[in-house]
């Protein structure tokens, strides 16, 4: 098994470990392959900019790596992480002082299925239309309200890790995501993507991963 493969497999602490002691290249090169995507999907909710994002992340992992040495594991690396992603992604904002709209896809397309090729022309730009519709009905969500949704339904996280992160109860937490996906629901029963969502919800039973969205 060669080197780069044992590290893929290694915990976060042994990574940590490796960083301190031992390669600190390839060490820090398996950190940005596991938590790229994560940091990256943060940036662009607060940023909403493909080339925002990428800056955003990369002064992540550089302020990450600065301070490793110091990271004394009374949190996750994906909460850390989280933090200093929104706190870079804050002060961008305020450097830029403008407003941002969420969005998630279309910056790891590697990462993603290929578009399948019997969809039409037609029905690409029917999905995209309706992703940039679902993103800025994200937006219209309080930032608590949209970010505990996101970190539960998009990045699939446990309830205590979000907590961890945003600093709020779990009671908070799922107060958060009760009104999120209630005004989601709403808005997507009551849209211009009715039909869809109705469709949606007799073929799958549930759309949400986690909990039933309330009728």
């Amino acid at each position: 098994m060669s080197q780069l493969t044992t590290l893929s497999l290694a915990s976060d602490e042994e990574l940590i470990q490796e960083f301190r002691q031992g390669d600190r290249e390839r060490a820090a090169a398996q950190f940005v392959r596991r938590y790229q995507r994560f940091v990256y999907s943060v940036a662009y909710r607060y940023l909403g900019r493909h080339e925002d994002a990428q800056d955003a992340a990369q002064e992540v992992f550089l302020r990450a790596f600065e301070n490793l040495h110091r990271f004394q594991q009374r949190s996750s690396i994906r909460t850390w992480l989280y933090r200093i992603t929104v706190r870079v992604a804050l002060g961008m904002l305020r450097q830029q002082k403008r407003s941002a709209w969420v969005h998630w896809n279309d910056a790891f397309s590697e990462d993603e299925e290929p578009t399948s090729p019997s969809l039409s022309p037609e029905h690409i730009h029917e999905r995209q239309e309706f992703e940039h519709y679902f993103h800025r009905l994200l937006q219209s969500l309080p930032e608590k309200q949209r970010e505990t949704f996101a970190l539960r339904y998009i990045e699939g996280l446990s309830y205590e890790e979000i907590s961890r992160m945003l600093g709020t109860s779990i009671g908070g937490l799922k107060a958060n995501y009760f009104l999120a996906v209630r005004k989601i629901a709403k808005a997507l029963l009551n849209g211009p993507y009715a039909e869809y969502f109705r469709q949606a919800l007799n073929t799958n039973g549930n759309p949400s991963k986690h909990e039933h969205i309330p009728r």
